[in-house]
């Protein structure tokens, strides 16, 4: 006969009655010490933070009783005060929109500037443009046009429409869809009708005479906005392009501009004009250290009237 108590306790998590091995044990669980243990932690944590919060509180509370009645204030002061960082004081100061005085290397400002600094302010006006109105889609591409001006399947068509959300609509049980939005998307891919050029590299040309990755080839590309276009399912480079990126073939002259020479003639700096370049996918090449400009494009940009 056994002289074993059973040890009776209720779990300090669940609150259900349970047999204990030790008069030590605390659940009835391996689940309710789990939970329980990260519930302390929890509240540990909490109580940390606010200890922490009532401690920058009553920094702030004192800090603020020390220049609550300072006639002047450094720099340092002021931006405690405006809760703004020493800089901007001092952009304030270098702009007049606040008056202070420097004295053996110390900046001083009135407390009574800072109040006039807001009462002297200019209305506030919020930078948030008005919201224009979407202006209506008129021009529509078939489908039959697309798959002919772009040469690509009708799957492959649905395809790029429905992830991009290009506007579609039917008129008589017809899918016509937005010219607008299907050009700008086929131009971003660089998908142009390329009718000057006729001769064109595979991946697999372009690896075998580069001697090029997969990966290298489309980062190439990419950064030098090499013309392409989709024959099937089969993606083709321009290879003049290709081949003067490289190096291996001179650009045709009179056709590209130097970058000197399209600020000079637009008048542009040198941020704008690499923003229309990329903005407006104009292509671009490299000669050496140089960069060159599609002088038809960049023409046609600027001058839309003159291009037939």
């Amino acid at each position: 006969m056994s002289n074993k108590l059973e040890i009776i306790k209720k779990c300090e998590y669940c609150g259900k009655r349970f047999v204990a091995q030790r008069t030590t044990t605390r659940y009835c669980s391996h689940t309710c010490n789990s939970k329980a243990y990260k519930e302390d932690k929890r509240k540990k944590k909490v109580v940390a933070i606010n200890y922490a919060v009532m401690q920058e509180i009553e920094r702030i509370s004192e800090r603020f009783e020390e220049i609550r009645d300072k006639e002047f204030l450094s720099v340092v002061e002021t931006a405690f005060l405006l809760s703004i960082e020493r800089t901007t004081v001092y952009r304030y100061l270098h702009r007049g929109q606040l008056k202070g005085i420097r004295m053996d290397g110390k900046t001083f400002i009135r407390r009574s500037d800072i109040d006039a600094m807001f009462d002297n302010a200019q209305e506030y006006q919020s930078k948030a443009k008005p919201s224009t109105e979407a202006k209506p889609l008129t021009e529509f591409y078939t489908v039959a046009e697309i798959k002919e001006k772009f040469n690509i399947k009708e799957s492959w068509l649905y395809k790029i429409t429905r992830e991009n959300n290009i506007p579609k609509t039917l008129i008589r049980g017809k899918s016509y869809f937005s010219k607008k939005h299907i050009d700008k998307y086929f131009e971003k891919k660089g998908f142009n009708e390329n009718q000057n050029i006729d001769e064109w590299y595979t991946v697999a040309d372009i690896m075998k005479k580069y001697d090029l990755s997969l990966n290298a080839i489309y980062s190439f590309v990419s950064e030098n906005q090499i013309p392409k276009k989709k024959d099937g399912r089969m993606v083709l480079y321009s290879k003049y392009d290709f081949d003067v990126a490289k190096g291996y073939e001179k650009p045709r002259e009179l056709e590209y501009y130097s970058v000197e020479e399209a600020l000079e003639k637009y008048n542009l700096t040198r941020d704008a004009l690499y923003h229309y370049i990329k903005y407006h996918n104009i292509p671009k090449i490299k000669d050496g250290r140089y960069i060159k400009i599609s002088k038809p494009e960049l023409d046609k940009l600027f001058n839309p009237e003159i291009i037939q």
